[in-house]
């Protein structure tokens, strides 16, 4: 039996879910959280059998460990280890030679590897990363833990030191990815590191952001890793559990949510699929897609016109996924030695390549030469395979509009004889594979919809603002006391909890004495907008 009413409902129990219940139990809350799957964690999650652990969605979490969101909630107390490979990452160039680019822990062993052919980049990288260091903090909070993010952002701009230093931060920013790699780097190796990290959004190499996409990624590479939870991803999402009943919220797997009720304008309470009523006195946070919650939760007739034509006409996901998991008899035979101790390998070739592929994706052709992102959890995580073994995940991306199972299957082939080229002999190692479709991604958590892994693409014309639809950028919907708190708003996809944090702290603000001031205006705004 769940209770009559609470202060507050969390619908759905990923990372961003758990931070939000975390976060109004931690204020005197009462707190309840409804997931519809058996096991909370949403995407992050992870499965055992037979001495197997597999990650079934995401898998590392540079972000996890760098965000002050998380970092705030102190899970190691709650049972939480990182665990690391010997080298974050490799970026392979050259299938015939195995030429290959690394990451290295430390900066000087990056920059020797970056600088092989042109010792010059080593130093470029090394300015880069103390340029990352020197606004780090201030940079992340600014990202991750306010919006509009006015403190972090005066921090930051105090850090940067001018105006003039400001605005070529705000330029190189906006840059896309190509010619970032060009104004940074004048061989192939450094840009290859930047494109490959691009590559986990989804923004054109070519296109606004994608710089700031590769550029975040490979400095979060160098400063923290690529590492995986200790135990499989659940072992995250289980210390944001015992965090949150610690907090003094209620879970409650099995029991999926079928709609939201409105008064007047204000939320009420919520309806499950078996047919229970909790009546809602503050808040109800919505972690799920955009389309989830405007589409299935929500009253038909409650949803602005306006709102309803930019989520059939604009709204766009980032591109679906293809996942294969492998279960192999022994380490990948890579012909690039440093591939065989990273634990993440980025298999796609030059930054050239990669904007001929990116190009793919955007016009529709399955990549005859996909990008592939491999997880080689084993060798981050020696708990993932039994000895002798490697657990391995590779997973890359279809064009939008092509999610087919048939598709999937024809781009899964391409992804294993790729792993070939760059191993021969990769394919007689395989003991068993698993291929998640987009169709199983999504069947598995109905926030992946079409099998995109970010909330929606996270290119400009789709951000801040304009995310997931047009608005004023922050948690708020045009129902008083409803907060969508996923990665369908600002800053986007990823487990760093910013999503779910700024969804709680928003509703915290609503809620106070002050609250009658500040959600007005933005509330009749936000109606007006979408109308």
């Amino acid at each position: 039996m769940l209770p009559r009413s609470v202060d507050a409902v969390v619908i759905g129990s990923g990372p961003n879910g758990l931070v939000s219940a975390i976060a109004l139990a931690d204020a005197g809350w009462d707190v309840l959280v409804l997931e519809a799957a058996e096991t909370f964690g949403g995407a992050v999650r992870s499965v055992e059998d037979d001495g197997w652990i597999s990650d079934r969605f995401s898998s590392n979490y540079p972000l996890g460990v760098a965000s002050p969101v998380i970092r705030a909630l102190e899970l190691e107390k709650f049972g939480l280890k990182w665990a690391h490979a010997p080298l974050p990452l490799v970026h392979l160039l050259d299938a015939e030679d195995g030429t290959a680019v690394a990451v290295h822990p430390d900066p000087e062993g990056t920059a020797k590897s970056i600088g092989a052919d042109h010792p010059g980049d080593g130093d470029a990288w090394l300015r880069l990363y103390q340029q990352y260091v020197a606004i780090r903090e201030p940079l992340l909070k600014s990202l991750l833990t306010s919006w509009p993010p006015v403190l972090p952002g005066l921090q930051l701009v105090r850090k940067l030191g001018s105006a003039g230093e400001l605005l070529r931060f705000a330029r190189f920013m906006a840059m896309p990815m190509h010619r970032m790699g060009q104004e940074l780097f004048a061989g192939p190796r450094g840009a290859a590191v930047l494109a490959g990290n691009a590559m986990h959004a989804d923004a054109p190499m070519s296109g606004s952001v994608s710089g700031t996409m590769g550029w975040l990624l490979a400095m979060l590479a160098q400063d923290v890793g690529f590492p995986v939870a200790a135990g499989g991803s659940s072992s995250l999402s289980g210390a944001l559990v015992r965090r949150a009943e610690r907090a003094g919220a209620l879970l409650v797997s099995g029991t999926p949510v079928a709609g939201i009720d409105v008064s007047s304008g204000r939320v009420t309470g919520v309806r499950t699929a078996s047919g229970e009523t909790v009546a809602v006195s503050r808040a109800v946070i919505a972690d799920t897609s955009a389309p989830v919650l405007y589409r299935s939760l929500l009253p038909d007739a409650t949803i602005p016109a306006g709102l309803r034509r930019d989520l059939d006409e604009r709204f766009e996901w980032d591109y679906p996924t293809v996942k294969l998991n492998f279960r192999l008899s022994g380490p990948i035979p890579w012909k690039s030695s440093e591939a065989r101790s990273a634990g993440v390998v980025h298999l796609g070739g030059t930054a050239d390549d990669l904007v001929h592929l990116s190009a793919d994706l955007d016009t529709g052709r399955l990549p005859s030469q996909p990008f592939l992102l491999i997880g080689q959890t084993t060798k981050s995580d020696p708990t993932r395979s039994p000895a002798g073994t490697e657990a391995v995940w590779a997973y890359s991306h279809l064009p939008r509009g092509l999610a087919d199972d048939e598709s999937a299957g024809k781009l899964a082939g391409r992804m294993e004889r790729a792993i070939e080229r760059f191993a021969p002999s990769f394919t007689d190692l395989i003991l068993s594979r698993d291929l998640q479709r987009p169709s199983e991604l999504e069947s598995g958590n109905a926030a992946l919809g079409l099998g995109a892994v970010g909330g929606g693409t996270m290119q400009l014309h789709q951000q801040l603002v304009f995310r997931p639809t047009i608005g004023l950028g922050s948690p708020r919907t045009f129902v008083t006391g409803l907060y969508l708190g996923s990665s369908a708003i600002h800053p986007g996809g990823g487990v760093h909890g910013a999503c779910g944090h700024l969804a709680a702290r928003t509703a915290l603000r609503d809620a106070s004495l002050i609250g009658p001031l500040i959600r007005t205006l933005p509330t009749a705004t936000l109606r007006y907008l979408q109308s």
